[in-house]
């Protein structure tokens, strides 16, 4: 492989940083308000089951 100077390096990043779609700041809030709703909907959803496997694990235990 070929060595590229440090300048020639840069002009590289720099057109391909050029061609990346930045998200709009609306897409971007949209986009976070989902990834929050989400967690919060995930983390009521594991916390009904930890307590339910809870609630059996103590009722098999004081069956015993």
């Amino acid at each position: 492989m070929a060595k590229i100077t440090p300048g020639e390096f840069m002009r590289q990043v720099q057109a391909e940083a050029r061609k990346v779609h930045w998200p709009s700041r609306q897409e971007t809030v949209t986009t976070a308000i989902f990834v929050g709703l989400m967690t919060v909907l995930l983390a009521v959803f594991f916390l009904g089951i930890d307590a339910l496997f809870g609630w059996v694990v103590s009722a098999l235990l004081s069956a015993l």
